[in-house]
């Protein structure tokens, strides 16, 4: 394996995908092609959003951690409901993108119940990392070798990449996608959310530069 420009050779690496099936999806957004993989390490069920073409370089991306409470129920306490929206919009705003939905990725990779659980500490008074560290559990769990590999499939050379976390693109390089631009992805935060998001900003190094206005003005 040989690294040049920041970005691994990974043509001699097996896939850890496999498709399964391509389907038109209609969505409020617009009308995608869901592509359905399965994860070979992990035995996950993986969906691509695809619109337009996107083999190549530089289309939009969203790499999407799967989040229940935000992006069905729509909770306040975090922002990704918002944030699934606002990225297909972008995307078919733009064109053409795609947007890879991870699952076993809910609550930064340590499971639903551990998410509640942790979201109950939080609660009494502990932030979101403390929170996951008081559990025993890894302050961010999250894989994304297999978000790599699906965008591999579908001959995306090279992403701007809808995300406020730099270990996305960092993860994204180091399994062999380049990251031309880093596009923020900026919610307006609200009373509920704020704790969270300072500590995704002060501990986690995420790009959050909106919230300056919002503490000045409380």
């Amino acid at each position: 394996m040989t690294e040049s420009d920041g970005v691994f050779d990974v043509d001699a690496r097996p896939s850890g995908v496999e498709r399964v099936v391509n389907v038109r999806l209609s969505t409020k957004h617009g009308d995608f092609l869901a592509i359905g993989y399965r994860d070979l390490v992990r035995g996950d069920e993986q969906m691509a959003l695809v619109y337009g073409d996107v083999t190549g370089e530089e289309a939009l991306t969203r790499l999407h951690s799967e989040c229940l409470t935000g992006d069905a129920f729509g909770s306040r306490h975090c922002e990704c409901g918002d944030q699934l929206s606002a990225a297909l919009k972008a995307i078919v705003a733009e064109g053409r993108g795609v947007l890879v939905y991870l699952r076993g990725h809910e609550g930064r990779g340590i499971g639903l119940l551990a998410k509640l659980q942790a979201m109950k500490l939080q609660a009494e008074g502990l932030d979101t990392v403390e929170a996951n560290l008081a559990l025993g559990l890894p302050a961010d769990a999250r894989d994304y070798k297999v978000a790599a590999d699906v965008l591999h499939d579908l001959e995306v050379r090279s992403v701007r990449l809808l995300s406020n976390n730099p270990q996305k693109r960092d993860a994204l390089l180091r399994h062999g996608v380049r990251v031309s631009e880093q596009v923020p992805l900026l919610m307006t935060p609200h009373k509920e959310n704020l704790p969270y998001l300072l500590t995704k900003r002060d501990r986690m190094d995420h790009y959050l530069p909106h919230l300056e206005a919002v503490i000045q003005r409380t």
